[in-house]
């Protein structure tokens, strides 16, 4: 009796705390300035993709520019240590390893990302990773001075850790700030600033700015920019209001985060959702990796997040990036005027990727995703075919430039952008976690996959390599149209019970875990 007693004081309490903070602080918004009404959490999306996605989307680019630079750096390092020039083979080995570092320092930060944010709020995960990247940053600074190659790989290492758990870190913090009414436009912005950081690394890469000889150094260390940014901007803005209520069970403080980032005084039916979601789970810890790849009652949410999502690098993207200069000197470009072409692309696939974020809340995952790898594996048939008539006519070259523009400009506007979202469609907060670290390590370990054995496979098979990425793209697509429900405009309670009669297609077996669980969650409410 005791034990009731005191539950429904608590009960009384923190409905007496709602209360509190839910009386009217303003007049309603006029629809004029709705628009306007979420500008600090327009702002957190900024802060958040700067030091975020920013820092992968340079990562991958900024390296094109002064791998001459380094090469000759690495060569002169050696010759002063040995009295040799280094041989072409170990010069070879070593830019190779410079290069593939950055995957395997992401898939340590991607790791990672299960736990800090669970441990210490997705705030303070953040700050921790700027003074990462800026402990990267001083190495390749210093790296000359000090005449060490070795500092440049670490450097270039912690630079992976940064990307991958600020990659995860990022969607996360603001998939759990965000209305659902603006959660699938707020969220693919981690695509956007991927885009921008690429377009951003290749033209401060240019020999007409940081691409020199003597420039080289501050070029690669030009992310503790973005890094200092966010760590400052970061102190001024709360911890994401999921994390808050269903984590660490601070109503109040939950309740200050949505009115400071929404400005909105209608809150009873978000705090409602996180009521019922922190119910469902009530008792669960936060779930670790082997309970989401073993679990029944998410096995077709893991393979929604693994088959479309994060093996995007399969998709033939980063295949289509290395042809583009053979392509380009078809049609005689310049070599000199290549790096100009590349900035094209990379502006594409960031135009796309901010046409998506209009679109995403109107045309629904499933579909842009699902036709857009459709549209990319037709695509990609008709280049594998124009690629290997290219000598019948002069106009065939130029063809196959629009047609790579097309499948980057597909990849932005679907793929690409809406895998960004679905992480935290899929998943409730006791699952995500642990559903980012998955997502992480399929995602950067198949770049170093395809990474290393591009070249080999590219030397076999010519251009037809792309019909392996022909043949991803449409089972990809296949699988989203026919077997993955829309989570569009949906809480997550609702996108689990779609989930659940996919995961228990026995209705018997659904109907009477449903029983279960509401008898559960009716248990819970009178003890």
């Amino acid at each position: 009796m005791a034990r009731i007693h005191m539950c429904h004081i608590s009960q009384r309490c923190e409905q007496q705390i709602v209360t509190f903070w839910l009386e009217p602080i303003s007049s309603p918004c006029s629809p004029e300035l709705l628009t306007l009404q979420y500008w600090r959490l327009y702002l957190l999306s900024l802060v958040l993709g700067i030091g975020g996605s920013f820092q992968y989307g340079i990562q991958v680019s900024v390296v094109a520019s002064p791998a001459v630079h380094i090469q000759n750096f690495v060569n002169h390092t050696w010759m002063s240590r040995y009295g040799a020039p280094v041989d072409e083979a170990t010069n070879q080995l070593i830019w190779s390893f410079f290069v593939a570092v950055l995957c395997l320092g992401a898939w340590a930060g991607a790791v990672h990302s299960g736990s800090l944010p669970v441990i210490y709020g997705r705030k303070k995960a953040l700050l921790f990773n700027n003074v990462v990247a800026i402990a990267a940053a001083l190495l390749m600074l210093f790296s000359r001075m000090a005449g060490s190659f070795e500092m440049i790989l670490l450097g270039r290492f912690l630079y992976g850790y940064n990307a991958g758990l600020g990659l995860s870190v990022h969607c996360m913090y603001l998939g759990e700030s965000s209305p659902k009414k603006l959660r699938g436009f707020l969220t693919l912005t981690a695509s956007i600033f991927i885009g921008l950081g690429k377009v951003m690394g290749q033209i401060i890469g240019i020999k007409e700015l940081m691409g020199t000889e003597e420039m080289w150094p501050y070029l690669l260390a030009f992310s503790s920019v973005p890094a200092i940014l966010q760590f400052v901007a970061l102190l001024f803005f709360p911890e994401a209001p999921r994390y808050l209520y269903i984590d660490k069970g601070d109503t109040e403080g939950t309740i200050k985060a949505l009115r400071w980032l929404w400005q909105e005084d209608e809150l009873e039916q978000e705090l409602d959702d996180m009521k019922k979601e922190k119910e469902s789970t009530q008792g669960q810890k936060a779930k670790t990796v082997k309970d989401v790849l073993t679990s029944r009652c998410v096995r077709w949410q893991l393979l929604t997040l693994v088959i479309p999502c994060a093996a995007v690098q399969f998709c033939g993207i980063n295949a289509l990036y290395f042809y583009a200069f053979d392509i380009f000197s078809e049609t005689g470009v310049p070599k000199d005027q290549m790096h100009y072409l590349a900035i094209g692309i990379g502006a594409t696939q960031l135009i796309a990727a901010t046409l998506c974020s209009f679109v995403i809340d109107r045309a629904g995952r499933k579909k842009l995703m699902g036709y857009g790898y459709l549209l990319m594996g037709v695509t990609m048939s008709i280049l594998t075919v124009m690629l290997s008539i290219k000598h019948l006519h002069t106009w065939i070259p130029y063809m196959n430039i629009s047609l790579i523009f097309c499948v980057i400009f597909i990849y932005g506007l679907g793929p690409s952008g809406v895998s960004m979202v679905l992480h935290a469609d899929l998943f409730l907060q006791a699952w995500r976690p642990s559903a980012y670290v998955i997502s992480g390590t399929i995602n950067w370990l198949s770049m170093f996959l395809v990474g290393l054995l591009f070249g080999y496979i590219l030397d076999g098979l010519g251009q037809f390599c792309f019909l392996i990425f022909v043949a991803y793209s449409i089972f990809s697509a296949a699988f989203m149209i026919f077997f993955v429900p829309e989570t569009r405009g949906k809480t997550n309670l609702e996108i689990m019970e779609d989930f659940t009669k996919l995961n228990y297609k026995n209705r018997e077996t659904y109907m009477e875990k449903s029983r279960d669980r509401n008898q559960e969650l009716v248990l819970l409410q009178t003890q």
